[in-house]
């Protein structure tokens, strides 16, 4: 639910980049890629999908583990996130007829080819995490903070 006095900010985007089409006017092929293409990246590089599909790519997992593994995710932000990436064909959920109910996520195809440029992206943010906070603490100094 949104707050008092906040707008339907992905419509306001979507008028700024031009990728939404006026009702009566249909996508131009251009529109229609580019759209398609950011909301891939939106999806793949959200803020718990890297975690997510990483894990998923060692092998079965279960929600439990996810939110274990994956610090600071509410149960409700892994469920949207996982039913997101299965809706998206990046996760594969089996469901078990047992005694609770066992549910396991395994990554597909297509998110195992991701599987490295995911893993050099999260090495590359742990080897630079300390410069880019001092770059950060830095600028805030000079800039009197954000």
């Amino acid at each position: 639910m949104m707050s008092q006095g906040n707008n339907d900010v992905s419509g306001q985007l979507s008028a700024l980049t031009g990728c939404a089409a006026e009702a009566d006017t249909p996508f131009t092929p251009g529109q229609a890629k580019a759209c398609t293409v950011r909301e891939v990246l939106d999806r793949v590089g959200g803020k718990w999908s890297i975690g997510i599909l990483v894990a998923a790519s060692q092998g079965p997992v279960r929600f439990t583990e996810l939110e274990r593994h994956i610090e600071g995710i509410s149960r409700r932000m892994l469920t949207l996130t996982l039913r997101n990436l299965e809706r998206d064909g990046l996760l594969h959920r089996e469901v078990y007829p047992t005694v609770p109910p066992k549910v396991e996520y395994t990554a597909t195809p297509i998110a195992l080819e991701l599987y490295e440029s995911l893993v050099a992206l999260t090495s590359w943010a742990e080897r630079h995490r300390n410069t880019i906070a001092a770059a950060r603490a830095e600028y805030d100094g000079a800039h009197g903070g954000l």
